[in-house]
């Protein structure tokens, strides 16, 4: 099982930046840059490609309607060279309410959309000369939409890599059905081992019988705050306002999939509870309903004996890769409990 950690959103980036060395000798194996509507992740991944050595470097992630299809596969191919081969292609549609919000570009068709650029990705990585008849992508540009001077172009470099491994976050059951066939990774979120088959399971299956054998297995990413000690079950409450903002205000009603997902696991009568609240500008209070056993069984908060019983059951559901986020007030504590972990995934 591979160990990874995500940056922040906001603050602290070089600060993080010099201490990844550390976590690199610690056997961190994956840094994941998120984006949102924050600081761009490409001009930091492209930092952190120059500042390690060995660490994989992945989006995540980038949104499918903030660049074409060409630019994302360029961005990648570029972020690929710089890190001699280490780069990841996380890749999501995000939610309407930053991509009409802070992009202003309808938020449609993200399945759909996703097919194609990886479709195309590809044959850029490729260096096919690139003509595509889409759906939702054509290229070159058909002439009755445009001057008619589009020319099919192939990308002038050559990749260090033609397959770019390509991470899908996905959460609905056709979205997590196309990640399974198409892409090398899935990046679920409130992931619970022991509910994931009940709630992916059939989509993740349909998935697989059509996935291209090339691909390889399925690498499932699964996110989880992490603390190891006898006194440290107290920092759960730490996750509750990420929990809310998500369950509760990442979405209008009737359109958050969060909230959805949070409903799919059992937590219906909590899930409507904290959108009300949290919608209504109740923010604490919305926080005080996320459930405590979702917030457990998310998490890698516990006693050593707890965390590798964790780790056995991420496993068993099929998790090969955890993105972790280390909760300790120092550096070098945070480079502990990242070879903690890690001694403890190799134990399960």
């Amino acid at each position: 099982m591979r160990i990874g950690m995500s940056l922040n959103y906001a603050g602290g980036f070089r600060e993080t930046v010099d201490e990844l060395a550390d976590y690199e000798k610690a056997g961190l194996d994956i840094v994941f840059v998120p984006e949102a509507y924050s600081f761009d992740a490409v001009s930091q991944m492209g930092f952190i490609a120059a500042r390690t050595e060995r660490l994989q470097i992945a989006s995540g992630i980038l949104q499918l309607y903030s660049r074409t299809p060409t630019l994302t596969a360029m961005t990648a191919a570029g972020l690929d060279y710089v890190s001699g081969g280490r780069f990841v292609l996380g890749l999501g549609a995000s939610g309407p309410q930053v991509i009409e919000g802070w992009h202003g570009v309808p938020y449609t068709a993200p399945i759909g959309r996703t097919r194609e650029i990886i479709e195309i990705c590809r044959m850029v990585w490729r260096r096919e000369r690139l003509v595509y008849d889409g759906r939702y992508y054509k290229l070159p540009l058909p002439a009755e939409e445009g001057t008619g001077l589009g020319k099919p172009l192939k990308l002038i470099n050559h990749p260090v890599r033609e397959r770019i491994p390509i991470f899908i976050a996905s959460l609905g059951p056709k979205n997590v059905e196309m990640t399974a066939e198409l892409a090398e990774g899935w990046e679920p979120i409130f992931y619970v081992p022991e509910k994931a088959g009940d709630v992916w399971g059939d989509a993740l299956a349909r998935g697989k019988a059509k996935r291209d054998p090339s691909l390889g297995e399925l690498d499932i990413v699964a996110q989880a705050f992490l603390a190891i000690g006898d006194d440290v079950e107290g920092l759960l409450d730490l996750g509750r306002p990420m929990a809310a903002l998500y369950i509760g205000g990442m979405g209008a009603k009737g359109r958050n999939f969060y909230n959805d997902l949070a409903r799919r696991y059992g937590y219906e009568k909590e899930a409507e509870e904290i959108q009300d609240l949290y919608l209504a500008g109740k923010k604490d209070e919305a926080a005080a309903k996320v459930p405590y056993e979702l917030l457990q069984k998310t998490s890698l908060i516990g006693s050593e004996g707890f965390v590798r019983d964790r780790l056995a059951a991420l496993k068993e559901s099929g998790v090969t890769t955890l993105n972790v986020a280390p909760m300790a007030a120092d550096h070098e504590s945070r480079v502990k409990l990242i070879e903690q972990v890690r001694e403890l995934a190799a134990s399960v």
